[in-house]
């Protein structure tokens, strides 16, 4: 544990950041598996938007999202 002040309130930032990203993360999964459960175009949709946000806010890699939105892509047109 930090002596330090400065130190110690970056501790706590940092896991207030990690716990952020985490649940972040986590309603991306989500939504990424609702569409595989359900693929129609409102859900790509709003998946889309969501790795958008994650890029965004640094959660995902852009290339990573890239690849995420592309896969979206294909199931809906598969669907279609």
């Amino acid at each position: 544990m930090p002596n330090i002040k400065s130190a110690k309130k970056r501790v706590l930032v940092a896991a207030t950041k990690q716990a952020r990203n985490k649940a972040d993360k986590t309603a991306l999964k989500t939504i990424l598996k609702k569409v595989d459960a359900d693929t129609n175009a409102e859900t790509v949709k709003v998946a889309v938007k969501a790795v958008d946000k994650a890029a965004a806010k640094g959660i995902i890699h852009k290339n990573a999202a890239a690849r995420k939105k592309s896969h979206l892509a294909k199931k809906l047109n598969a669907v279609s």
